[in-house]
């Protein structure tokens, strides 16, 4: 009997102590809504995230992977790769991207995928190699930019 006293006061104490450390925070959307209830810490962590993503904005398109380059060497062979892109189209964007081991070398900010293996034909005599990535970045253009004025456009 003494036992089962200690066992409910144990109980008792952690779920008022869960209860003191944990809280309930909902968030809505056009799309549903979602409870979290946990640490505070976690909430502000959550808010933070959704503040982050709402301040950067990002498109879905497609790039042309140039080049994927690892060993000693790798950094220059990709600086010396981007050069001569540049010099044959210098009014393509250019991304040198390091994902440890390789330096990846990617070109262009293509929306759709016929863009971008239009593209890939023009310059694969001279970047053998080359393949189309579909990718998420950071939108450089706005949005009327985007989108087409007439049929003329598209």
């Amino acid at each position: 009997m003494i036992v089962t006293k200690h066992i409910l006061l144990l109980a008792a104490t952690l779920v008022a102590g869960c209860a003191a450390w944990g809280q309930s925070k909902t968030y809505t959307s056009s799309k549903g809504s979602v409870e979290i209830i946990g640490d505070t810490g976690i909430t502000r962590l959550v808010e933070k995230h959704i503040e982050l993503n709402e301040r950067v904005k990002t498109v879905s398109g497609y790039r042309i992977q140039i080049g994927s380059l690892a060993g000693n060497d790798a950094k220059s062979r990709a600086f010396d790769r981007k050069e001569k892109f540049t010099q044959a189209y210098p009014d393509v964007p250019i991304y040198i991207i390091y994902d440890e081991p390789n330096f990846r070398v990617k070109v262009g900010d293509f929306i759709n995928r016929l863009d971008a293996y239009a593209f890939l034909q023009k310059i694969k005599a001279n970047f053998p190699g080359s393949i189309v990535r579909d990718n998420v970045y950071p939108i450089h253009q706005t949005l009327e930019e985007l989108i087409p004025e007439s049929e003329d456009d598209i």
